[in-house]
Order: structure tokens, then sequence, then C-alpha cells
């Protein structure tokens, strides 16, 4: 057997990308774990992910040749983490593409050459083993023909891969053999096989032919286009280059082990499994956790944020389990860009704005989890008063949801009480929650079917658009309807597809929608409205059309593109390059683009921001583009090679694939950035820009819509009205007197709350000498209990500092009803509390009978209620209680 290579996970990852660079595929770079325009998905979870639209024809790539390493994401097992040797929220796919190129027998060769040559990885080939599906014979002649002993291949029915509607198809996967000193189960045993379960014949490359579709009538049609799509895992070959028994001994996962140990309380990895498995969750989760941040992602309590939230959550739950009280995460994320600075350097370059937001989340979550335990502690008490042992599935969940206690760390505190968790009721309730979060993605299928009609038509089209807005002589090259081209099309209730080889209709692209206008004939008549422009497969525009005479095949048509709308979207696209830069200048480099709309009334633009942003923030970034625009700055566009433009500044979209050639739009030296977009000759075209409203749309994302030119002179014209109406209201004589007159009515309010809490205060102290009169006598100690008519329950606080301050009594007990529900409040002398009596459990003991429950300290405690009607069994209850 040959001697094994040392490669790191850097050296792995770039000999499978040169490899197949060297083979004539295209490097894809590793796509945002954010989905964009997949709505379907709450995070890239594979190499493929990001190649549907190719592998469902919606779009033809300029290489049908591809390949990359993913980052991926997937939290489905997220249990299971740490507790084996490979599972892992964060993970690398590595994976070569054919788009209808090449297929079995190429692919299988190239495979094998990339594993066992000496110049790649130079794996034993007689550690290696195959499986392939029972009815793929091809494939199985083709390993066998390139040197594979037969005995090393296997044949298994689970070889297909089919995610139900779209490609699927018969598949090879590749198998490691660790030896027998790596494995878990015995020799003889009937699991130890390339494919079970096994620690010995480690999985690391799946081959998919994707030569099927799955219809939605469930047959399998062979597709027009076959294709493979392939996945290696890099964390399981490394380790394997590494001799690591896990995934987490190799140089992705150790340097941050090694660094945990450092925040622990003297633990160190490899001690202790139960320690391990903590060590093994915060190194996986906080890889996890930077990335995403990285692509601008960010914690809340819902979708991706909601994961993110959780994974930070287990991860502190885990470093307090080896003795880390204080915040650590944030300080693990330097470390995390070192060990990937190779392919991911972005990492490093943010890991300051990384950093604040781990540290934020950390933060907050410290001090809730402190409040979580007082709640635990209660529901334990509450559990106990009720002689039962067992918490239920609801309150067990409202502990996960609202604090983050994972199920396991209620439970053993639980378990240290004698009581057990009702798990099953909380998996329903988790089941609820999947079933919410599962119905907001949709209902569409995660991979469309092949459409032949589109895919095959090359005929080419030009975009002049840039330049004019009407064509005289455009020549319809294909005109579909129902996706069959045909000689002419006649007006029905549906529009029909045209693809025209010269346009100046733009195809919705880069958040700007599509132009609209008119197709006319050599008569000059209207024989349609273009309602639609999208971009077909290979990349031409495909106008869709409301016919209103007959449209022929070949005939030639003056297409006039709507110029009025066409020139306010003009405008508003330009805005939303200004206020992109303004954003970034005032609020920091870490802003960016999460999506944009450029209409003709007015631009939506949503951008990564972490926290709220103020007024004066918000006033900045306004002046700054209406600054530009007043600088009447010559837009200037440039088509030129990608790496030209790179190196002019140009900022770029990760939502964006570039192609050899791009087109760069620069406003002097305040922005430049790729677009493929319309725009304005000169800023002072777009007049005045506008904010119209800015606010949160989800994790981490801020909104902002606007309006230009005569759109914002018409929102100042009817805030101008609304302003005079006010003042009319008011009294004001003059617009520019209502802020004082505001400000007066302020003082008379303010003056008018003074002189009722004054009131209300005497009111109290009346009360309060009334109330106190009626001191009991029990065997614990003397008792004020009686009903108070106050407004809530800072009254009754007060009421209960007068009672302490003066030392009316051991034990003060107090109701009163506000609106419909009861506030109870008990009070406990410090004499009282040092005999152990205690305001908590006087509390817990009274408030059922007010329909209520609530906790406090040994000295004060309150509770609420919904049933009035109570309130006197309550108070008898308090003077039983001390008896």
């Amino acid at each position: 057997m040959s001697e094994l290579k040392q490669l790191s996970s850097s050296e792995v990852r770039q000999m499978f990308i040169d490899f197949f660079a060297q083979h004539g595929h295209k490097v894809e770079p590793s796509a945002s774990l954010v989905p964009v325009d997949d709505p379907t998905l709450l995070w890239i979870n594979s190499g493929v992910a990001t190649m549907k639209k190719y592998f469902d024809g919606s779009v033809v790539p300029d290489n049908p040749r591809l390949v990359s390493s993913q980052k991926s994401i997937r939290t489905n097992d997220i249990e299971n983490v740490g507790k084996t040797a490979r599972h892992h929220t964060l993970f690398e796919m590595l994976g070569n593409f054919s788009v209808g190129d090449y297929f079995k027998k190429e692919v299988i060769p190239w495979a094998w050459e990339l594993l066992t040559s000496p110049e790649w990885y130079g794996l034993d080939p007689e550690r290696l083993y195959i499986t392939v599906y029972p009815k793929d014979q091809d494939a199985r002649k083709i390993w066998e023909s390139i040197g594979i002993d037969p005995s090393h291949i296997y044949e298994d029915e689970d070889n297909f891969w089919d995610i139900g509607r779209g490609p699927s198809g018969p598949d090879s996967e590749i198998f490691y053999d660790r030896g027998q000193e790596m494995n878990n189960v015995d020799v003889d045993d009937p699991e130890n096989y390339p494919g079970g379960e096994n620690e010995r014949y480690l999985e690391i490359w799946n081959i998919v032919f994707s030569q099927f579709n799955h219809t939605p009538e469930d047959t399998f049609e062979p597709l027009p286009n076959k294709n493979i799509d392939t996945g290696m895992g890099l964390e399981r070959v490394v380790s394997i280059f590494q001799h690591a028994r896990t995934n987490f001994e190799t140089d992705l996962f150790l340097p941050l082990i090694k660094k945990t140990e450092t925040f622990s309380d003297n633990k160190k990895y490899g001690q202790s499994a139960a320690e391990d498995i903590s060590f093994k969750v915060i190194a996986d989760h906080v890889r996890a956790i930077t990335f995403a941040i990285g692509d601008s992602a960010l914690p809340s309590n819902v979708g991706r944020g909601y994961v993110i939230r959780r994974l930070i959550r287990r991860a502190v739950v885990n470093g307090k389990k080896l003795g880390i009280n204080d915040g650590f995460l944030y300080k693990l994320v330097p470390t995390v860009g070192e060990i990937m600075e190779s392919y991911y350097p972005e990492i490093t370059q943010n890991a300051d704005y990384i950093a604040s937001v781990v540290k934020s989340e950390e933060d907050r979550f410290n001090a809730t989890l402190n409040d979580g335990l007082d709640l635990l502690n209660e529901t334990i008490a509450d559990v106990k008063s009720r002689n039962s042992d067992l918490i239920d599935g609801e309150s067990a969940f409202k502990l996960y949801d609202t604090y983050g206690f994972p199920i396991e760390l209620t439970r053993e505190y639980a378990e240290d009480e004698g009581i057990k968790v009702d798990e099953a009721g909380f998996d329903a309730e988790m089941k609820k929650q999947q079933n919410r979060a599962r119905n907001a993605r949709g209902n569409t299928k995660s991979m469309g079917v092949q459409s032949d009609f589109w895919i095959n038509v090359q005929d080419e089209s030009e975009y002049v658009g840039y330049d004019t807005l009407v064509v005289d002589d455009a020549k319809a090259v294909v005109v579909a309807q129902d996706e069959a081209n045909v000689p002419e099309a006649q007006p029905t209730e549906n529009p029909i597809e045209v693809i025209f080889d010269r346009t100046p209709f733009y195809a919705e692209m880069g958040g700007q929608v599509a132009d609209t206008g008119s197709i006319i004939d050599n008569l000059g008549e209207e024989v349609g409205r273009v309602v639609d422009v999208q971009h077909a497969p290979n990349g031409q525009n495909l106008h869709t059309i409301a016919l209103s005479k007959a449209l022929k095949n070949g005939a030639r048509y003056k297409l006039v593109v709507d110029r009025a709308r066409h020139l306010k979207i003009e405008k508003n696209h330009t805005a939303t390059h200004l206020l992109d830069q303004a954003l970034r200048n005032v609020l920091g480099g870490h802003t960016q683009q999460a999506g944009s709309l450029v209409e003709q009334h007015y631009l939506r633009f949503d951008f990564n921001h972490f926290g709220s942003i103020t007024e004066d923030d918000l006033e900045q970034v306004e002046r700054m583009v209406n600054e530009q625009i007043w600088r009447e700055i010559e837009i200037l566009t440039v088509e030129t090679d990608l790496e030209s433009a790179k190196e002019m500044g140009a900022i770029a979209l990760f939502s964006e694939k570039y192609g050899d050639q791009v087109r760069v739009v620069k406003i002097n030296d305040f922005n430049t950035e790729f677009c493929g977009g319309n725009h304005v000759r000169n800023t002072n075209e777009i007049g005045i820009f506008k904010i119209v409203s800015e606010a949160g749309v989800g994790a981490g994302v801020r909104r902002i819509e606007a309006v230009t030119a005569g759109d914002a002179y018409q929102l100042l014209h009817e805030r101008e009205e609304l302003l005079k109406q006010s003042a009319e209201v008011l009294k004001a004589p003059q617009v520019k007197e209502l802020p004082r007159k505001i400000e007066a009515l302020q003082m008379e309010l303010k003056e008018v709350q003074r002189v009722n809490d004054s009131l209300q205060s005497k009111l109290t102290s009346q009360q309060a000498t009334d109330v106190f009169s009626n001191i009991q006598e029990t065997a614990k100690g003397t008792l004020v209990a009686e009903q108070v008519q106050v407004n809530g329950m800072d009254q009754l606080r007060q009421l209960a500092d007068t009672w302490r301050t003066k030392s009316i009594s051991d034990v003060l007990v107090l109701a009163a009803v506000v609106g419909e529900k009861v506030n109870l409040i008990v009070g406990v002398s410090d004499d009282k509390v040092k005999e152990g009596l205690k305001a908590g459990e006087i509390i817990k003991a009274i408030a059922p009978a007010v329909g209520g429950g609530g906790g406090g300290r040994p000295n004060l405690a309150q509770a609420g209620g919904k049933n009035p009607a109570g309130i006197e069994q309550a108070l008898s209850q308090a003077k039983e209680f001390l008896a």
C-alpha cells in the first residue's frame, strides 16, 4: 500500500478545484449561505443548490462545466452535532458539475484519476470501494474498465438520487477503507461493508448521473440534457489525510477546540467524553455562526435568524458546561478567519463586525439565561406544589423558545429536583413551530422540471436600450405559444412570448423592473402591448406580449418603449446607487445590499444592518444623496473585463453572477458599481430624493423606500398640506409656529399629570392610614391583609414601602382589582425572613385563589390573577398560612 499524503484542508480544497479547472471547468466561487431568489431553501445546503437554475434549464451557463467548493448549512439534525464523528451544521461540499456536456464515461475516469494519481490525492486504490445502482450496469462497466477490482464494486438499491419532481438518476458512491482499527463494529458484523453503518468504510464522494425528469405524474422521462452532479465532503476527506478518527481532530476544528480550552475551567479536550461533546459543539457552531453572519444573516426570532440565535445559545450553554461563564464565542471569530483565510479571506476582513454581532447576542443571552433560570425554578416549584413530577411540554417549550433553554438543559435541572419533562409534548410544540416556518417558506418545489424548448432556442437577440428606446425594424425570430414556435400568433386571452433580433426593451434584472410599450406593424397600427420582459435560458430578452392583432414569425416590427415610464425608472435606479453608497458612508462598510426594487413611482432598497438607524443618520443619508444630485455629476458607463472592473473599485453583489465582460456604472468618485441597468446621464435629472420610510423587515435587514423627481414633489406637497391642517387645528397663525404650540400643549399636559399624581399620592397615603390600622395576630407574627383601591402594581409597591419603613407588622398582604385583573403583593419583615418565612411561598399559596401565580424575593413577592371574586379567599388563606 502506498504512503498516505499529508495534506492541509486548504491543500485538499485547492487540489480538487485545480484538477477540474485543468479539465475545462469554470470555477464558481462559494455563494452566500443566504439563498437568492429561492423560497424553497432557508440556507444553501449543498453544492448543487447554487446550480439549480442551470439544471432546471431556467439559465444556460456560459460554460457547461463547473467546479466549486460551496459552504453549506444544514440544521435538521442539530442535536447529533458533537455526539457523532461527522455531523456538522456548516460544511463545505466540493463538487464538479456538467450541464448537458460530459457524462459517465468522462466523469468516472476523472474521479479515479483525482483520487489515485500521485500527482493529485494519491490514495491507495486498494482502499477504495464503489457502490452502483443495480440497473446501472453502464456505470459498473466503466468502473471495471479503468481497472477497479470487481470485488470492490457493490450494487445497492439505494443508489438512486431522487428528491421528487425534477432531475434524478442513479449514482455511484466512493468509500475509503480506513482500516479495522478505526471501526466501531466487529469484523464479522453484518454492517461491516462499504455503505453499512460503520466507521471503517468512509463515504467520501457521491457522483450523480442525472438523466431523468421525475415528472408531476410520477414517471421518469429521459432529460433533454443529461447532467453530472457530484459532492465530496471536505471535512471527511481531510480527516483521511490527517489520520483523524473524527472530523473534529483536523485543522478545520482543532484550533477552535484548543482556543476554547484557554477559556474553560482547566478543561482539556480528550479527558472526558461529555466535555468533548461540548468542545465539538462549540467548534462546530461558531463556524456556522461566523459564516452566516458574514453572509449578512443576523440573529432573530424567525427563519434563519432563529437558527443563528439557537446555535449561539447552544454554544453558550455548552460553554457553561466547561466552566465558561463570560462571553467567549466572539473571541473565536478571528480563529475561524485564520483557519479559512486561504479561500474565505472575507471572514478576517469582517471579523470585527461579526464578533460584535456575536458578542451582543451572547451578552443578551447570558442576561436572559438568568431570567430563564428564575422561570425554570418557578416552574419546578409549581410542579411540586401540585404534587406532580412532570413539567408539561408547553412549559418546556416556552423555556426553549423564549429563553433559549435547550430541552436537555431543562431536563438536567429538572432531574436534579426529581422531576421529569414531557418531551413528547415538547416535540409536539416544536413540530408546530417547524410547520409554521415551513409554511412561511412556501410550497414551491425544490427544483423545476427541464423544458427543452427554451433551452434549445439559440437565436441571437441584441439589447440596444442603452442608446435608444425605439427600434424601427426589429425582426421576430421566435414566436411562441404554449412553448411551441408558431408561424403566426393570433390574439387570445393568454399573452404570447417573442424574441426579436434587436430590442430596446429592458428585461427585468438587478431589481429594475422590465420596460413596457408597444409593438407597431408596417401600417403604423399597434399589434400588441409588451407587458413583461424576462431573460430566456440562453440570455435573450423574452417579451411577453398581449396581442391585439396577429403577429408573424419572421416579420419586422417597430418596437417602442414607454418613454415616460422608462425615464422615471432610470431616475430611481441611479438614486438607488447613490443611496447604497450613502448608507455605506454613514453606517459603515459592513452594510450590504440585500435586495432592491426599482419601479416607476418609487424605489425600495433592502440592506443588512445590525440594529436600528437613528433619525440623525437617516437625515445624513438623505442629505448626502441630494448633495450628489445637486453636484450635477455626469454618469459614466464602461464595458470592460472583470478584473479591470475590480481594479476600478466597482462594488459587486454576491447575488449576481458576472461574465468575462461586465458593465460598470461610475458616479464620479462617489460610487462605482457593476450594473447592467438603465441610468440617467447626469444626476441633476433626478431632481430631488426623499426617503418615505425606513424599517426593519427581517433578521438584520432594514428597508428604505424613497421617491424622486415628481413623486418626491407630490410627497412634499401632501406633507405641507398636513402641516397647514395641523396649524389650523392648533390655531397656530403660521406653520412655523407649530413647534411652539405643541410645546405649550405638552407643558400643560405635564402640569395636569403632576397635579393628578399628587392627588393620587395623597389618596394612597390616606388609604395607607386606614389599611394599616387593622393588624391581626397569628401564630407566626402580626399580619395586615386588606383589599385596596389603587391604579396598579406600582401603587401597591408604594404602600409596601410605607409598611416596611414604619415596621407596621410582620407580614403584609394587599390585593387590588385593576381593570378585570387582580394584583397581589406580599411583604415579609427582615426578622421573619431570618426565621425562615418567605414571601414567595405565601404568594404561591394564595395566588391560585384569584386564578393566577407569581413569585419573587423572600422579603417581597407579587402575583397576578384573573378572578377578582377570589380576593377574600386569598386574604383568608394568607392568615391560615401563618396559623
